[in-house]
Protein backbone atom coordinates (compact mmCIF):
# COMPACT_ATOMS: atom_id res chain seq x y z
CA UNK A 1 0.00 0.00 0.00
CA UNK A 2 0.96 3.59 -0.48
CA UNK A 3 2.00 5.53 2.65
CA UNK A 4 -0.27 8.35 3.86
CA UNK A 5 1.95 11.03 2.32
CA UNK A 6 1.64 9.33 -1.06
CA UNK A 7 -2.17 9.36 -0.98
CA UNK A 8 -2.20 13.16 -1.15
CA UNK A 9 -0.92 13.05 -4.74
CA UNK A 10 -3.41 12.73 -7.55
CA UNK A 11 -2.89 10.45 -10.56
CA UNK A 12 -2.21 13.60 -12.56
CA UNK A 13 0.77 14.35 -10.33
CA UNK A 14 2.20 10.94 -11.14
CA UNK A 15 1.71 11.51 -14.88
CA UNK A 16 3.61 14.80 -14.63
CA UNK A 17 6.44 13.04 -12.83
CA UNK A 18 6.36 10.32 -15.47
CA UNK A 19 6.73 12.91 -18.23
CA UNK A 20 9.65 14.54 -16.44
CA UNK A 21 11.35 11.19 -15.89
CA UNK A 22 10.93 10.28 -19.59
CA UNK A 23 12.55 13.56 -20.64
CA UNK A 24 15.39 13.13 -18.15
CA UNK A 25 16.02 9.61 -19.46
CA UNK A 26 16.08 11.01 -23.01
CA UNK A 27 18.57 13.66 -21.85
CA UNK A 28 20.72 10.98 -20.23
CA UNK A 29 20.65 8.86 -23.39
CA UNK A 30 21.43 11.85 -25.65
CA UNK A 31 24.88 11.18 -27.16
CA UNK A 32 25.68 14.89 -27.53
CA UNK A 33 24.60 16.72 -24.41
CA UNK A 34 22.84 20.06 -25.03
CA UNK A 35 24.26 23.30 -23.66
CA UNK A 36 21.23 23.81 -21.46
CA UNK A 37 19.43 20.94 -19.76
CA UNK A 38 16.56 23.29 -18.92
CA UNK A 39 16.07 24.20 -22.59
CA UNK A 40 16.14 20.48 -23.43
CA UNK A 41 13.42 19.87 -20.83
CA UNK A 42 11.29 22.77 -22.08
CA UNK A 43 11.63 21.66 -25.68
CA UNK A 44 10.71 18.04 -24.98
CA UNK A 45 7.84 18.97 -22.67
CA UNK A 46 6.48 21.41 -25.25
CA UNK A 47 6.93 24.51 -23.09
CA UNK A 48 8.90 26.50 -25.62
CA UNK A 49 8.27 25.85 -29.25
CA UNK A 50 10.49 27.87 -31.54
CA UNK A 51 8.64 30.79 -33.08
CA UNK A 52 7.74 30.16 -36.65
CA UNK A 53 7.27 33.14 -39.02
CA UNK A 54 4.09 31.47 -40.27
CA UNK A 55 2.68 31.44 -36.72
CA UNK A 56 3.36 35.16 -36.36
CA UNK A 57 1.67 35.82 -39.72
CA UNK A 58 -1.37 33.85 -38.55
CA UNK A 59 -1.48 35.82 -35.29
CA UNK A 60 -1.50 39.07 -37.26
CA UNK A 61 -4.23 37.74 -39.53
CA UNK A 62 -6.35 36.75 -36.52
CA UNK A 63 -5.91 40.23 -35.02
CA UNK A 64 -6.98 41.82 -38.32
CA UNK A 65 -10.00 39.53 -38.58
CA UNK A 66 -11.05 40.44 -35.04
CA UNK A 67 -10.89 44.13 -35.94
CA UNK A 68 -12.94 43.54 -39.09
CA UNK A 69 -15.44 41.46 -37.12
CA UNK A 70 -15.89 44.23 -34.56
CA UNK A 71 -16.36 46.78 -37.36
CA UNK A 72 -18.99 44.58 -39.04
CA UNK A 73 -20.83 44.15 -35.73
CA UNK A 74 -20.88 47.91 -35.22
CA UNK A 75 -22.10 48.49 -38.79
CA UNK A 76 -24.80 45.84 -38.32
CA UNK A 77 -25.96 47.55 -35.13
CA UNK A 78 -26.16 50.93 -36.90
CA UNK A 79 -28.04 49.45 -39.86
CA UNK A 80 -30.54 47.73 -37.57
CA UNK A 81 -31.16 51.03 -35.78
CA UNK A 82 -31.61 52.79 -39.12
CA UNK A 83 -33.96 50.07 -40.37
CA UNK A 84 -36.03 50.27 -37.19
CA UNK A 85 -36.83 53.91 -38.05
CA UNK A 86 -38.58 52.80 -41.24
CA UNK A 87 -40.41 49.76 -39.89
CA UNK A 88 -43.74 50.15 -38.12
CA UNK A 89 -43.87 49.04 -34.47
CA UNK A 90 -44.61 45.34 -33.96
CA UNK A 91 -48.22 45.96 -32.85
CA UNK A 92 -49.08 47.90 -36.02
CA UNK A 93 -47.65 45.14 -38.23
CA UNK A 94 -50.21 42.64 -36.98
CA UNK A 95 -53.17 44.97 -37.11
CA UNK A 96 -53.38 45.43 -33.34
CA UNK A 97 -54.37 48.95 -32.36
Amino acid sequence: MCPESCKAFSPRTFSVWGAIVRVLVALYEEPEKPDSALDFLKHHLGASAPENPEIEALRLEVAEMKEKYEAVLEENKKLKTKLAQYEPPQDEKHGVT
